[in-house]
């Protein structure tokens, strides 16, 4: 690595900036707003084309929020994605826990800093101080320093990650597409039931879910922290889930050992899971076998296929929300579930529908996969490139 040489982020950058959080009391600052306003829960090594708020002209101008330009390299200071980074696709403004690095392209291609702040992301979090909430600060970032080979082989190795990336995101869109379709036509057969005249069939059986389907729920052996561990049987957590876009889940973080087995319910790939706390009513479906603890609902009976049954949560999810209760974190108790009313189509329709959605979630998960195969690709070749070790330099 004799021509990489050591670089503060700041020597990169063109400037460095925040932003700001207009008044949340005033209502023109906000109300049909469209300034894209970035905060930075969304900032989780992405790449951003749109923002989940906006602001108004009024808002931009009463507030420290300033506008950052497309390719800008966007890193979140505090709170849960603290360290995290993103490319923002289009102009937006940000809060001010983001820090926005503009990278002069005279000393650096923009997507091999995204990449090497990618890398050294853990290093970046670990330097993160405060209290309950963890904090960077932009004189800390740019400060962090990189190893920068010439500008001809930053860009061949931002052009090797990106191309993987691109495929990614190619697959990402591919599948919400096709979870759409499978969306539209569950609520084209059993909501607005247009197949059957705009009327529910009259040998549909009206009744409770828990008379369709039998609802448990899972089981954690205390104290949990006793049966954690490195290998194992794994062990699904809500959080494995929250950020998860697919209908699949295909990567699990923890274990637990074998010893916690008689108190945690294990399920086998293909099993249906619905989150009953702190995240509620979010379905999801295993490609892996797992342990589930008491946080999550299964259904081990039922006359309704998981491809059915995951279209339903998704439109029912903000009822059942609304339903659930808690002190801090929203619980959807099982019996909230067993007697949400519903009605059992007809064996027929049940079957027709089930041969139109089902090969739209094969190619889903088959989506799915593919997207975890590059995502691992990418995840190796990272290291290697921002060390040297491939040496793309000749």
């Amino acid at each position: 690595m004799s021509e990489w040489k050591e670089c503060t982020i700041g020597e990169l950058c063109s400037n460095i900036c925040s932003g700001g959080t207009p008044n949340r009391s005033n209502d023109s600052f906000y109300n049909n707003g469209n300034i894209p306003w970035l905060n930075t829960k969304e900032v989780s090594f992405n790449r951003i084309y749109q923002t989940e708020n906006f602001i108004t002209e009024l808002g931009l101008k009463n507030s420290a929020a300033k506008w950052i330009p497309q390719n800008t390299v966007v890193v979140a200071m505090y709170g849960a994605t603290a360290g995290k980074s993103a490319i923002v696709k289009i102009p937006v403004t940000t809060n001010q826990a983001c820090c926005n690095l503009t990278i002069d392209g005279s000393k650096a291609d923009y997507r091999f800093v995204y990449y090497s702040l990618f890398n050294r992301y853990e290093h970046l979090a670990s330097l993160a101080n405060g209290g309950a909430q963890q904090n960077l600060n932009a004189g800390l970032i740019r400060e962090f320093k990189i190893s920068v080979p010439e500008l001809e082989t930053q860009t061949k190795i931002a052009d090797i990650l990106s191309s993987l990336d691109d495929k990614i995101e190619l697959n990402n869109q591919i599948n919400r597409n096709l979870e759409e379709q499978a969306q539209a036509i569950f609520k084209n057969w059993f909501i607005d039931f247009e197949p059957f005249g705009g009327e529910m069939p009259k040998d549909w059986i009206n009744g409770k879910l828990g008379d369709f389907v039998e609802i448990k729920r899972g089981g954690s052996p205390r104290p949990i922290q006793e049966f954690l561990s490195d290998s194992g049987y794994r062990w699904l957590k809500i959080s494995d889930v929250t950020a998860l876009n697919s209908p699949f889940i295909l990567q699990i973080a923890e274990h637990i050992k074998e010893s916690g087995l008689n108190k945690t319910v294990f399920l086998k790939a293909g099993s249906l899971v619905l989150s009953n706390s702190a995240t509620p009513g979010i379905p999801k479906i295993l490609d892996l076998d797992s342990c589930i603890h008491d946080g999550w609902l299964y259904f081990p009976k039922s006359k309704l296929s998981n491809e059915f049954l995951y279209l339903f949560f998704r439109d029912i999810r903000k009822d059942l929300v609304n339903l659930g209760n808690g002190s801090i974190f929203t619980n959807l108790k099982t019996e909230i579930l067993k007697n949400f009313d519903t009605a059992l189509p007809s064996n027929k329709v049940l079957d027709d529908f089930q041969k139109i959605v089902e090969p739209l979630f094969k190619q889903m998960l088959n989506i799915q996969r593919e997207i975890q195969n590059l995502s691992t690709l990418r995840d190796l070749l990272l290291p290697k490139f921002m060390t040297g070790e491939i040496n793309l330099s000749c």
